[in-house]
């Protein structure tokens, strides 16, 4: 059988601290990948690490720029990154999109723009690299009530897919293969779907980079 295409490489977890960070680094390192947890959280990322066996932990501000340069320094270069970052506050209608709220939702935004500007040249440079965010349903139908988060999604899926364009535009001005791809998973609500995220954020390694590239994929 052959060996498992993300094997060896080198996935970086942001807001590893989740029960889908959990369920992505398991499946990761199941698969061979060597897996970096980032969180904010020292405690529950000791609590991963003992959960999943051979993976580093990593205690990071995600939203901050040198705290990621630090960061990135610390691990080297990746050839994947999850961005897990994230969070939900909504409800009372239009009226109830309250500033505090949007400021807390936008930090997954602040830290999908850092950390992708971070490693977006390892991931151009490598010889197969992924980048996927998780975004919502929200996107293609807000509700009032949820106006905060579904903008910040939807500029987090306008980001990737810009990442996604430059992995492509540098592949063309090099006259090279595409081999990096950003992907943007969409769910309605990620509680019961962490293994499927997983699962095929894992799998996106054994699929043509063009063929994930800039794509949405709903689970």
């Amino acid at each position: 059988m052959s060996e498992n295409p993300v094997a060896g490489r080198v996935v970086l977890i942001a807001g590893a601290t989740s029960a889908s960070g959990l369920a992505a680094a398991r499946a990761l390192a199941e698969a061979g990948a060597r897996v970096v947890a980032v969180g904010r959280d020292e405690d529950r990322l000791a609590e991963l690490a003992q959960a999943v066996r051979g993976i580093r932990v990593q205690v990071a501000d995600l939203t901050d720029e040198a705290a990621v340069h630090a960061l990135h320094d610390r691990v080297g270069a990746v050839d994947g990154v999850l961005h897990l970052v994230g969070g939900w506050r909504g409800g009372g209608g239009l009226a109830g999109q309250s500033e505090a709220d949007y400021r807390f939702l936008e930090l997954s935004f602040t830290a999908l723009r850092v950390v992708s500007r971070e490693f977006d040249a390892d991931l151009r440079a490598a010889d197969r690299a992924r980048l996927a965010i998780v975004s919502s349903t929200a996107v293609d139908k807000p509700l009032a009530g949820g106006a905060n988060y579904a903008a910040v999604k939807a500029a987090s899926e306008a980001w990737t897919r810009a990442v996604a364009q430059g992995f492509a535009k540098a592949a063309r001005d090099a006259g090279a293969p595409l081999t990096a791809a950003a992907t943007v998973f969409r769910v309605k609500s990620l509680e019961g779907l962490e293994a499927e995220l997983a699962a095929r954020f894992t799998a996106l390694w054994a699929e043509d980079a063009a063929s994930v590239n800039g794509t949405i994929i709903t689970l």
